[in-house]
Formats: structure tokens, C-alpha cells, sequence
């Protein structure tokens, strides 16, 4: 298997590969990895169609691919997880596959909620979900309430979301309240966004061997580390994640000045905390 990693210098546009760290296991670099995985899980239809299946085969093949992230991101304790599940431009597909993903996202929810609940994860959603099916509000609802008070790892689920729209929001939401345009400045900004008062991604990932970001946290990632993998979604396995994360634990993250500070060290200040504005909880 064929690994991509990109990092986007932002004051030329070059960009730069860098080699991953060998071998070298997750436990001997626990200052160096991200407090924050997002990842763009692309690749369950030409999962699929290789396989001579049906796309719904394929989507719910990926939700093992999920559930394992999901443990392995645990066990090595990343603090936040958020994973890319439906964006926008999905109601564009077939209605028939649309009713099916969003069947297959409740009963997975409704599975998985007594494990988040016994290993400290505490579901959380950004993006239009007032948008969604009604069961599926309710399911994800129940199980953003039920797990409110965990702290081991934040999961995130963007469902309905887009990064295009989660801007020009904030910029409604900032015009309503009445403060002076000469105060927007980007933290007023976060804190509007879905995400505020959370973390911006250290690292994302994204499978399927594409190489761009799909509308996908385009204000959060403005820093981020990018890592792109050949692996379809389904075949996304606990190693493929841990390639990822040693890639990332080799980087040294400049922030557009000439020092640098390797894996997660941020020598930014953290957007101001404020509410998590999405339509779930």
C-alpha cells in the first residue's frame, strides 16, 4: 500500500513531502501526536464496485471501518475524533442511498451508544442536523444527552455539514447580533463556528487516494497537517492509522514562522471557548 502526506507551506504554496517515521511504535511518541484527528472517510461505493457489490454494502462496511477507528483512537488516547460523515452535497445522491446511509447512521448510533457510554466518549455533532430525518435527530440526540458528561475522547460527527456554509453562518450570526464589522476579527469568527469552543484538527486524514478536502473544516484546517492514503475507506485498518500518526509525529509544524515545533505542539493561542452551535448538541 502506497501512503501520500502533504504539508501546505502557506507562504509559498509548496509543497513538501515529507518521509514517515519508520517503525517507531505510538508509545515512544506520545508528545509528538495530534490532540485532534479529523478524518474524511472516502471510498465506500468503489469499495464496492471492485467487489462486485452494492454500494450499501459498501457504506456499511465502512461503519466497521469507524468502529475501529473509533477504539484505536482510544487506545492510543487522542483527545478528539471527528469524523466527516455526510456533507451537503450527499442529498445529491440517490434518494434511495440517502435513506439507506441515514438508516444504517441510527442503527449503528443506537448499537454503539452503550459502548461510547462505558468507555468515556462523548458524541458530538456539527452541521444543519435539524435538517436530518427525524428518527436519526432522535437517535443522535439521545446519544449526544446520554454521553454529555464523558471525557475521555470527544467523537464528533459532521452530518450536513459544509465548510462554505459553516463561514457564511458565523458571518449571519455575527451581522444579527449587532456588533461592529471593525470587530470581527477570526476569533470573533470561531466562535461562531460549529466547532467553537473545540480544538481546530491537528491532522486529517483523508482516504481513498483524493487529494483535497471537500468542504471539509476549511476554516479549522487553516494550520492543519494533511495526510492523504491510497486505502478505501473499508480497508482503513488500525495500521493504516498508525502510519498516519507517525508521518505526523515526524513534521515539524511552523505556522508560518521559522521555528517550528514537531507533532502537536501549538504555539498559537486556542480560539476563545464558547458554545457548540450546531443543530444536535
Amino acid at each position: 500500500m502506497n501512503y501520500g502526506a502533504v504539508v501546505n507551506d502557506s507562504v509559498n504554496g509548496q509543497v513538501l513531502a515529507e518521509a514517515a517515521c519508520g517503525g517507531t511504535p505510538l508509545a515512544a511518541l506520545p508528545d509528538k501526536l495530534p490532540r485532534h484527528v479529523a478524518i474524511i472517510m472516502d471510498g465506500n461505493g468503489r469499495w464496492a464496485e471492485a467487489k462486485n457489490l452494492t454500494r450499501s454494502e459498501g457504506h456499511r462496511a465502512g461503519t466497521s471501518a469507524a468502529r475501529a477507528a473509533v477504539e484505536e483512537c482510544l487506545d492510543i488516547g487522542i483527545a478528539e475524533l471527528t469524523l466527516y460523515t455526510f456533507s451537503r452535497e450527499n442529498w445529491t445522491r440517490p434518494a434511495r442511498e440517502v435513506r439507506f446511509l441515514f438508516r444504517l447512521l441510527t442503527d449503528f448510533i443506537n448499537k454503539e451508544l452503550p459502548v461510547l457510554e462505558k468507555r468515556g466518549v462523548r458524541l458530538l455533532l456539527i452541521g444543519e442536523t435539524a435538517e436530518l430525518p427525524l428518527y436519526a435527530r432522535k437517535a443522535l440526540d439521545r446519544a449526544c444527552l446520554r454521553t454529555r458528561s464523558n471525557a475521555r475522547m470527544a467523537l464528533t460527527l459532521a452530518l450536513n455539514y459544509s465548510g462554505r456554509e459553516d463561514i457564511a453562518r458565523a458571518c449571519r450570526l455575527y451581522m444579527q447580533s449587532g456588533a461592529p464589522a471593525s470587530a470581527l476579527d477570526p476569533d470573533a469568527l470561531a466562535r461562531l463556528l460549529y466547532t467553537a469552543g473545540r480544538p481546530d484538527p491537528d491532522l486529517i486524514i483523508r482516504t481513498g487516494g483524493e487529494k483535497r478536502l471537500s468542504n471539509f473544516l476549511l476554516y479549522q484546517a487553516a494550520y492543519s497537517e494533511l495526510y492523504f492514503c491510497d486505502a478505501l475507506w473499508p480497508d482503513f485498518t488500525p495500521a493504516d492509522l498508525h502510519a498516519a500518526l507517525r508521518d505526523y509525529a515526524c513534521r515539524t509544524r511552523r505556522y508560518g514562522g521559522a521555528g517550528g515545533h514537531s507533532g502537536h505542539g501549538n504555539p498559537q493561542p486556542p480560539a476563545a471557548a464558547g458554545m457548540l452551535l450546531s443543530g444536535g448538541c
